[in-house]
């Protein structure tokens, strides 16, 4: 696209279908590594690709020519075939409906990369549910609860 620029900072989190802790430490970091090519693939340029067993945060640079929806289309559907077809786990993976997509501005990349590639050392202090519902009171998104990642005994 000639004439065209764009500086496109996002930061996806979404989670495993009923957040199941499925993402075991033998591979989360082939899968992350799996889901950096597909970002890269489809013209995006990753940053940083972290999680816990029961979600995925992902930073990237984003190319306008494409949706986020679809990006997250083809990077759920294309990690958890992968999944599946190496039988990384018993039955059936898959990732749970719905994700949040926050935006930065340049100043901020060092701090989110900091703070995805620290998610361990986060999540001892504060549950998902509350990071994520922190993330939508501070980007202003109004939600609604009943469409929020629900812990698993409230399903």
């Amino acid at each position: 696209m000639p004439n065209t620029y764009t500086q496109i900072y996002i930061h996806l989190v979404f989670a495993v279908q009923n957040r199941v802790s499925l993402i075991r430490s033998q591979w989360k970091q082939s899968l992350y590594q799996y889901m950096n090519a597909i970002i890269s693939g489809q013209g995006h340029k990753p940053f940083a690709i972290n999680g816990m067993p029961d979600h995925v945060h992902i930073f990237f640079s984003m190319n306008p020519t494409q949706s986020v929806s679809s990006l997250v289309y083809h990077v759920k559907r294309s990690s958890s075939l992968w999944i599946n077809d190496n039988k990384l786990v018993k039955g059936r993976f898959s990732w749970q409906e719905g994700y949040g997509a926050f935006s930065y501005s340049k100043s901020q990349i060092s701090n989110v990369i900091q703070y995805i590639e620290n998610q361990e050392m986060h999540h001892k202090k504060q549950s998902f549910l509350e990071e994520y519902i922190q993330f939508l009171k501070e980007s202003g998104i109004k939600y609604d609860d009943r469409f929020i990642f629900k812990p698993i005994d409230n399903l």
